[in-house]
């Protein structure tokens, strides 16, 4: 009997041991999936169809090279150096125990503090016309100064540091919400035009590419974190929040790739390869949804923090005046998630964002790819009676069907997160800002009103 309990506790440490040696490897190893093959077939058709020229455009120019786009956090010109010394040094402070955001007037002092803190330091270590000499580089098409990859990471690091500023404290408080505009320092605020050209978006406030897409680094770690003093729960948290969304896009890879085959199959008479790659979407979907459904509940995110500390950040609510008019601008938000809109365009599902939402916080090569979808969608020339359209209609339904399960959980799961508690702010969501309503279940009432019209129309 002792031998057995020696030989059973032993094989308790030992499968310890290879639980820890595992998640640490899944943690530090890199994210990507091997996508260069799937890439390459894109490269070898985009002599043949328009969709496949629109996605290796986006992928060689945004992505330099890669999709999820490459990205460089170190080797930059000396010059914007600074900028990532200046955010890293600082994060620490920014955010505070939600305890102790609740005194309107510790609030502004602690706001004010951060803001002359990131200003000085600015202004000390940022030479402006180095700055604006540097970036004038590459919109002349001169990349000798710096890489595609690094000028990713650059844009990512002033996103972050515009958005640190805007806030200057996590959680987001009250006095911080009711801000309808806000000075910038120069040296956040004379580049960014810069950057927004380049990539083809209006905002002030950054984007669903530049805070998220691009703060991975080579071994798959986010570079610019928020919560960096608080416990680990809440930065554990953070991490999967915002990981969830670059898998997404690292998984739709194939499912691109199957989308623009199929149109393009479709197009030239060979109806059953277009079924094929309708089914291939179908099943590859599938394992891409499974990233939010294994990901987006209390024991990976808690609801107890993802309202107060993981949100906020990404909000944006201010603005400044043209012409007296006061022009405002929203954070980041899941609708602004590139493969969610190219699937709705192939599958012809009404543009959830307006026009000029599009252009605002969505860069252009990705809305030239969504609009190519669009104009190519295959689902309305599909002819009842015929059996090859027939199929094809039917797994294009499917799809559509899964696409609506997704929404309606999405719909019961985020409630819980939306409405938990917060009593330093207002309601608000980073993509629609401040909420309009003297309750939090009235205030959310216009959001949940608009998730169930979306569900209506994924049909």
């Amino acid at each position: 009997m002792a031998h057995l309990l020696y030989y059973s506790a032993s094989i308790l440490v030992v499968l310890i041991v290879l639980f820890v040696i595992r998640n640490k490897i899944k943690k530090t190893l890199p994210p990507l999936h091997d996508n260069q093959d799937t890439l390459e077939m894109f490269r070898r058709s985009k002599q043949s169809h328009e969709l496949a020229l629109l996605f290796i455009k986006l992928v060689d120019m945004d992505g330099a090279g890669n999709w999820p786009p490459r990205v460089d956090h170190e080797n930059w010109p000396a010059p914007l150096r600074p900028y990532k010394d200046i955010y890293l040094q600082l994060i620490p402070f920014l955010a505070v125990d939600v305890k102790l955001a609740y005194n309107d007037e510790a609030n502004i002092e602690r706001r004010r503090d951060y803001r002359a803190s990131m200003r000085k330091l600015l202004a000390e270590r940022v030479d402006l016309s180095e700055v604006k000499r540097v970036l004038a580089l590459p919109e002349a098409n001169q990349w000798t100064d710096m890489s595609r990859e690094a000028y990713n990471g650059f844009y990512c690091c002033l996103a972050v540091c515009r958005h640190a500023y805007r806030w200057a404290m996590i959680p987001v408080v009250k006095v911080a919400q009711l801000e309808t505009t806000v000075d910038f320092p120069p040296e956040l605020d004379l580049p960014w035009p810069n950057l927004q050209r380049m990539f083809g978006v209006e905002a002030d406030s950054g984007n669903n590419t530049a805070n998220v897409l691009h703060n991975f680094d080579n071994n798959g770690d986010r570079v610019y974190k928020i919560n960096v003093s608080l416990a680990q729960p809440i930065r554990d948290a953070e991490d999967v929040f915002f990981k969830l969304f670059y898998d997404i896009e690292d998984m739709a890879v194939p499912i691109y790739w199957s989308m623009i085959s199929a149109v393009m199959a479709f197009e030239s008479g060979d109806k059953r390869s277009c079924l094929r790659h309708v089914r291939n979407v179908s099943t590859h979907l599938r394992t891409l949804l499974s990233v939010f459904y294994d990901n987006l509940h209390e024991q990976r995110i808690s609801v107890s923090v993802w309202l107060s500390y993981i949100q906020g950040f990404q909000g944006w609510g201010v603005g400044h005046y043209i012409d007296t008019k006061l022009v405002k601008y929203d954070g980041l938000s899941g609708n602004h998630v590139l493969f969610f809109q190219a699937l709705d365009a192939f599958l012809g599902i009404g543009q959830y964002l307006t026009d000029e939402n599009m252009s605002r916080y969505i860069p252009y090569n990705q809305r030239e790819l969504c609009y190519g979808l669009r104009r190519h969608s295959i689902r309305n020339k599909l002819k009842t009676g015929e059996r090859l359209d027939d199929q094809i209609d039917q797994e294009m339904s499917e799809i559509i069907k899964k696409i609506r399960v997704f929404r309606s959980a999405h719909r019961f799961r985020v409630m819980p997160y939306l409405e938990q508690p917060a009593p330093e702010r207002l309601p608000m969501t980073a993509g629609k800002s401040v909420l309009k309503g003297d309750t939090i279940k009235e205030a959310l009432k216009t959001l949940d009103d608009m998730m169930v019209t979306r569900i209506a129309e994924t049909v």
